[in-house]
C-alpha cells in the first residue's frame, strides 16, 4: 500500500507527517521551510509512493478563516497543480499546534525542546494525520 501524507502548512515552516505503508501509524517526517516544500516533495516522491495528501486548514472556533487559511489554500492549489496524480484534501486543523505543545510536555521534553517551532509543526502534522486515520478506520 502507499503512504498518506499530512502537511501542517505555515508561512515560514511546514510540518510533514506520513503513515507507514499499511496506513496504520502516523509518524513525523520532517519540517521544511515553506518556500522549499515543493522541491522537498518532488525528491520524496521519487522514493516513496503517496496516495493522498492531507493539508491542514486553519479555522477559528466560529468556523471563520484565520490569517493562515488563505496561505494554506494557496499551498493546496499548488500541490494539486504540481502533483496532479495525488489527491489533496483539506482537513480541519484546529488545535493541532496546542495539542502538539501539550504532547511535548507529556513526553517530558525540556522547555528548550518545546520552544523548537519546527518540532511543534512536525508533531502537529502527526496529530492531524493520526486523528484523520482514527476517523476513517
Amino acid at each position: 500500500m502507499a503512504r498518506i501524507m499530512a502537511i501542517d502548512y505555515g508561512l515560514k515552516r511546514t510540518g510533514i507527517a506520513v503513515t507507514d505503508p499499511l496506513q496504520i501509524i502516523a509518524t513525523g517526517l520532517t519540517t521544511v521551510e515553506s518556500p522549499k516544500l515543493i522541491a522537498f516533495l518532488k525528491e520524496y516522491f521519487k522514493t516513496e509512493v503517496v496516495e493522498l495528501i492531507l493539508i491542514g486548514e486553519p479555522k477559528n472556533w466560529d468556523d471563520s478563516d484565520t490569517h493562515g487559511t488563505q496561505p494554506a489554500r494557496e499551498a493546496m492549489a499548488r500541490l494539486k497543480k504540481e502533483f496532479p496524480s495525488i489527491p489533496v484534501q483539506a482537513v480541519d486543523e484546529r488545535f493541532t499546534s496546542k495539542l502538539a505543545s501539550r504532547a511535548m510536555v507529556e513526553m517530558g521534553m525540556k522547555k528548550k525542546q518545546r520552544q523548537n517551532k519546527a518540532l511543534v509543526d512536525e508533531i502537529a502534522a502527526t496529530i492531524l494525520l493520526q486523528e484523520w486515520l482514527g476517523r476513517v478506520q
